[in-house]
């Protein structure tokens, strides 16, 4: 007899590793431009105080971006959530509880 798996259930499921691979490559792209515009910065500030923030910052993203985008994302700790009715909240009722007539 063939030993069943037990099932998983929808919350505890760990995202595809298609969406996976999607959300860390979107992560680094944003590291990536944010590192872009500080170099840009530093350029276009030459002779200033700050030429040195755009650079320290342009040298040290893609480290950060490298930890970032490869870092997994945490799995689901929560169970199903469950639904408790508020008590304030009536249930529609019928006024009259006999069964319909039969047809003739």
């Amino acid at each position: 007899m063939a030993k069943q798996s037990a099932p998983v259930r929808i919350t505890t499921a760990q995202t595809s590793h298609a969406d996976d691979v999607a959300a860390r490559q979107r992560r680094y792209l944003i590291s990536m431009g944010i590192r872009t515009a500080c170099f840009v910065a530093a350029v276009l500030s030459i002779g200033h105080w700050f030429l040195w923030v755009f650079l320290l910052a342009s040298f040290l993203l893609p480290t950060f971006a490298v930890i970032v985008a490869n870092s997994r994302a945490p799995a689901d700790p929560g169970g199903p959530e469950y639904f408790v009715p508020d008590p304030t909240v009536r249930s529609l009722e019928s006024k009259d509880e006999s069964p319909p007539p039969p047809p003739r």
